[in-house]
């Protein structure tokens, strides 16, 4: 995929942070050593809450995105900062806290993964992630549906399976390292109006609409006929009110593990 834009994804960075935000606050005490690393910190939005909590601990950052990743680096907060694939990044042992938000529904094999992060924590340690739940909902259904129906040879199901996996699974990997907490929220959220377009295909078109816009891109067309046809099945699903506002809820799995 093309490179993140950190400038479109930091239009709805106070709807980013919240959730964000919501799991640094499940987190308990740390233990007296270790770093704190922060796998996906994309543009380091939670960097300042994470050097808070870090009290004087190593603060390491990794992000593949080169853009995101210049961001996070002008925060000033993060101590390292490291170009890395979340699949084969290897935190070492004795973390503290590995942390990650809306970044690992990108990321394969989460029953190879997770027990991984889980081995590199130290003694009441913690892992903490958050992804979305919006595997279903119309925002992703439709990006796949309205992919499948123009260009059918490259998108040959409108059912294309997620990373992530049910709360239960994630439960029964990692019970076995601590105490394990599982839980989901819905976001109900008001997108504001926009010039073109629907607002949800301009929350969605920094992150889950990201493969299917650079797919047309490439073909020479341009994604035009895409967006639009996405944007009509958009109105349908979330109508806007008198103000053109769309009203959009989005779901949200979160999965706190404290070692043993």
């Amino acid at each position: 995929m093309s490179d993140w834009n950190p400038t479109k994804y930091a239009q709805f960075s106070d709807l980013r942070l919240r959730p964000a935000m919501d799991l640094l606050a499940a987190v308990g005490a740390l233990p007296a050593h270790g770093d704190i690393v922060d796998l996906g910190c994309g543009t380091g939005g939670i960097g300042p809450l994470l050097a808070d909590r870090a009290g004087g601990r190593a603060l390491i950052g990794v992000e593949t995105s080169q853009a995101m990743r210049a961001k996070a680096e002008e925060a000033g907060v993060y101590t390292e900062l490291h170009d890395g694939d979340i699949s084969t990044y290897e935190v070492g042992r004795g973390a503290a806290l590995i942390y990650s938000n809306a970044a690992l529904n990108w990321v394969p094999d989460h029953a190879v993964l997770l027990p991984r992060l889980a081995e590199a924590l130290t003694r009441s340690g913690w892992l903490a992630f958050q992804v979305p739940y919006q595997h279903d909902a119309p925002s992703h259904a439709l990006a796949r549906t309205v992919a499948h129906r123009l260009a059918p040879d490259a998108f040959a199901t409108a059912n294309a399976d997620p990373h992530v996996l049910t709360p239960r699974s994630y439960d029964d990997l990692l019970t076995p390292y601590g105490h394990v907490r599982v839980w989901m929220t819905d976001y109900m959220q008001h997108l504001p109006a926009v010039a073109h377009g629907h607002p949800v295909r301009h929350f969605t078109q920094s992150t889950y609409l990201r493969p299917y816009v650079d797919y047309f891109e490439e073909r020479g067309g341009g994604a035009d006929d895409y967006l639009a046809a996405y944007d009509t099945a958009l109105g349908a699903a979330y109508p806007l009110d008198g103000r053109g506002r769309a009203w959009f809820p989005f779901k949200r799995l979160f999965v706190t593990l404290c070692k043993a």
